[in-house]
């Protein structure tokens, strides 16, 4: 779809624009912010070395109003990113390291019985790390199923109950987890409900060596990078808003039910999906690709996504939603195999 065409409603009868929207004036902003994005993008990418492509999905997830789910290797500048990305758009961010001995209180917080001058005597809160606008939950799976449940009902109702009482999260809201696929001894893995709460999981690779010999002299010399913000957390909450008001043609919608819809055995009609996946991607599937695809057309300074945004986003968004089988293994068939056969007809 052309430029002029996604400014103009009439050209393309597909097209879903919000009721009395100003297709210029979205343009217009869309522009707008597509340039400031541009100003953090690079603002990121100097301090963190060859992973542009996991910087624009955490962004895009955060646009999207998501979680994150990182999964890597030590070493590849995971915490690193989360404290440049609070910086950067302003966020107060705060870390927890996941241990098996790390109880719901320490994350939620608790409440102290004080006592005033006068004698009397009443609880006060004492909020927990919980209470910032990013999180980091470093190594999530090691934290015990009944910790893992209370940062789950944060992530998903942006509020947490103590004692009866319920107290609001400071908004925006948004946890980014780490998980080390190395070493299990002594985790817990994630259940399925909690996963399907992230929006992504990103894989994090190593860096290419370019990438990586740049990195070895500009953190090991006297003068080193430092982030600078680039963002508020209204501005990033105006961006979420907009990110929703982008309009999503009719083709984009149905190439994201087929993918989706494919990817279940019981409805499914490709053959590989039917002997080889064992559970597939539910609804929140489906709103997480219409979410992402609509942020990373925003990033991109774009007025509507395309299939090509789905195509890109499929894995990040797919990969912890589906789940192989004892054949799979047997065959060598990887998730990553089954979503390029789902994406296969989009491409």
């Amino acid at each position: 779809m052309s430029a002029t065409d996604a400014v103009n409603p009439g050209a393309n009868p597909g097209q879903n624009f919000p009721a009395a929207e100003n297709p210029h004036q979205l343009m217009a902003e869309i522009e707008a912010l597509g340039g400031r994005l541009t100003h953090v993008r690079d603002r990121i990418g100097r301090i963190i070395f060859g992973q542009q492509e996991v910087i624009d999905l955490t962004l895009i997830t955060l646009l999207a109003g998501g979680h994150v789910l990182l999964i890597g290797v030590p070493g590849l500048a995971k915490t690193r990113l989360v404290e440049t990305l609070g910086t950067v758009l302003g966020l107060a961010e705060k870390r927890i390291q996941c241990t098996p001995d790390l109880m719901p209180a320490d994350i939620l917080g608790s409440e102290v019985l004080e006592e005033n001058e006068q004698g009397r005597r009443s609880f006060r809160f004492i909020p927990g790390p919980v209470f910032s606008q990013l999180l980091m939950a470093d190594e999530i799976n090691r934290a015990s199923p009944r910790t893992q449940s209370a940062l789950l009902q944060a992530m998903q109702e942006r509020r947490v109950s103590v004692a009866g009482h319920y107290h609001a999260l400071p908004q925006p809201f948004h946890v980014l987890a780490t998980q080390n696929p190395l070493e299990q001894e002594g985790t817990y893995p994630l259940p399925e409900a909690q996963l399907d709460r992230f929006l992504m999981q990103i894989d994090v690779d190593y860096p290419d060596r370019d990438a990586e010999r740049r990195m070895m002299i500009a953190t090991t010399g006297s003068l080193d990078e430092q982030a600078v913000t680039v963002l508020s957390p209204a501005d990033l909450q105006v961006a979420q808003r907009l990110v929703r008001r982008v309009p999503v043609s009719e083709g984009v919608v149905d190439g994201i039910l087929d993918l989706v819809r494919r990817g279940r055995p019981e409805a499914t009609d490709l053959p590989e999906v039917q002997r080889h996946v064992a559970w597939g991607p539910g609804p929140r599937a489906s709103q997480a690709l219409m979410l992402a695809a609509r942020a990373r057309a925003v990033l991109d300074g774009r007025l509507a996504p395309s299939l090509d945004d789905v195509v890109a986003l499929a894995k990040p968004v797919l990969r912890h939603r589906m789940a192989l089988n004892f054949a799979a293994r047997a065959d060598g068939i990887t998730l990553d195999d089954i979503i390029n056969r789902l994406c296969a007809p989009l491409s």
